[in-house]
C-alpha cells in the first residue's frame, strides 16, 4: 500500500544507519531515496488519475465510493514523501520546522490506518454482496457507504492524534535537528526514568498499531475472501480462476507490504543493530512504496468496467488535449501570415 509512516522508523533508525558498517551510507541513500522519489512521482499522478475517473468519469455508487476513498488515501500519504526523502538525503537533518514535523507523521499515520481500513472495507462490501444479497438491496446505498467512509476517517484520524503529539523536532548532539516521536513529552531526553517510560510507551503504540492496522485488518481480510470463495465456489460462479487469484493477491500483497514494516518497527523498539535492521528497513521502503503505485491498479483493474472507463477516459482526455493544442497551432499561424 503506501509509504505509511516511514518518517518513525527512518528517523527512529537514524543513529544505527549512521554508524552501520553493512552498508554504505551512499548505497542505503540510493535503495531508499529512489523509491520514494519514484512513488511520489508515479504514485501523485497514477493515482491522481485514478482519482479523476472515479469522481467524474463513473456513475457514484457503493463500489467507487469506497475506492475513490481508499485512493485518496494513498494520494494524501504521496504528497508527503518529498520532505521525508528531503531529510534522508540531509542524513536526518530535519529543516521545515516543528509544525511540519508534526503534519507530515499525522498525515503518513492516517494514510496508513485510513488505507487499511479501507482494504477492509472493501472486503466486507464483497462479503455481503455475496453472501447477504437481500440485505444488500435493501441496506446496501450510497448513504451506508457515506457511512463507512466517515466511520473509517474518524478512527483513522483519532489513531493518528498520538503521533501527533509524540512527534517533534529537537537538536542531537551534531547540532542536526531532528524530527522524531518523543514519548514522553519531555525536553529531557537524558533521565533514565523518562527513558523508561518512554520505552513503555513505545511499546503501547507498537502493539496497538500492530493488531489494529495490521493483525486485526489482516484476518478480517482473509475471512471476508475466504467466505467469498467458498461461496461462490457453491454456487458455481467460479467460471475461470481469476476471481479466485484476484482474491488471493489482495491478501497476499496485503501481508507482503505491511509486514516488513512491522517487523522493522519491532526491531527498533527492541533496539536491534544491523544488519537486521538495515534490511528490514529496505524491505520496508521498497514494499511499500510498491504498495502506493500498484495496489490501486490490483484493485481497480480486476474490474472491467473500469478499467473500459478509465481507457476511454485518458483517450479522451489526450485527444482533447492534442486537438486543443492543433488548434492553438493554427490560429497562431493564421496571425503569422496575416502579419506577413
Amino acid at each position: 500500500m503506501d509509504l505509511i509512516n516511514t518518517t518513525d522508523y527512518l528517523v527512529d533508525d537514524s543513529a544505527v544507519v549512521r554508524n552501520s558498517t553493512h552498508f554504505t551510507v551512499p548505497a542505503i541513500k540510493v535503495v531508499i531515496v529512489l523509491p520514494l522519489f519514484m512513488t511520489f512521482i508515479i504514485g501523485a499522478i497514477t493515482n491522481g488519475l485514478y482519482l479523476w475517473v472515479l469522481k467524474f468519469k463513473m456513475k457514484k455508487s457503493v463500489n467507487t465510493l469506497l475506492f475513490f476513498h481508499l485512493i485518496l488515501s494513498y494520494f494524501i500519504s504521496t504528497l508527503i514523501l518529498p520532505f521525508i526523502a528531503t531529510s534522508f538525503l540531509q542524513d536526518y537533518h530535519w529543516i521545515f520546522g516543528n509544525a511540519l514535523c508534526k503534519i507530515c507523521n499525522s498525515t503518513l499515520t492516517v494514510g496508513m490506518f485510513a488505507s487499511v481500513l479501507f482494504l477492509s472495507a472493501i472486503s466486507l462490501d464483497r462479503y455481503l454482496l455475496t453472501l447477504h444479497p437481500v440485505w444488500c438491496q435493501q441496506h446496501r446505498t450510497s448513504r451506508w457507504a457515506f457511512g463507512i467512509i466517515l466511520a473509517v476517517w474518524i478512527s483513522a484520524v483519532a489513531s493518528s492524534v498520538p503521533y501527533l503529539v509524540f512527534r517533534e523536532t529537537y537538536h542531537d548532539q551534531q547540532g542536526k535537528v531532528i524530527c522524531r516521536n518523543n514519548y514522553a513529552v519531555s525536553t529531557d531526553w537524558e533521565s533514565r526514568e523518562l527513558q523508561t517510560l518512554r520505552q513503555r510507551i513505545h511499546a503501547a503504540c507498537f502493539i496497538s498499531r500492530f493488531i489494529l492496522a495490521f493483525l486485526l485488518p489482516f484476518f478480517f481480510i482473509i475471512f471476508c475472501y475466504q467466505r467469498v470463495a467458498c461461496k461462490m465456489k457453491e454456487r458455481g460462479l467460479f467460471k475461470s480462476s481469476k476471481p479466485f487469484k484476484v482474491m488471493m493477491t489482495a491478501v497476499i500483497s496485503f501481508f507482503m507490504c505491511w509486514m516488513p514494516y512491522h517487523v522493522h518497527q519491532g526491531l527498533i523498539l527492541t533496539k536491534q543493530q544491523p544488519p537486521l535492521t538495515e534490511l528490514t528497513l529496505t524491505l520496508t521502503v521498497v514494499t511499500t512504496s510498491f504498495n502506493a503505485v500498484f495496489s490501486p491498479i490490483l484493485y481497480l483493474f480486476s474490474g472491467e468496467n473500469f478499467k473500459n472507463v478509465f481507457k476511454k477516459s485518458i483517450l479522451t482526455l489526450f485527444e482533447s488535449t492534442f486537438t486543443e493544442d492543433t488548434s492553438a497551432e493554427r490560429t497562431q499561424n493564421l496571425h503569422s501570415g496575416d502579419k506577413i
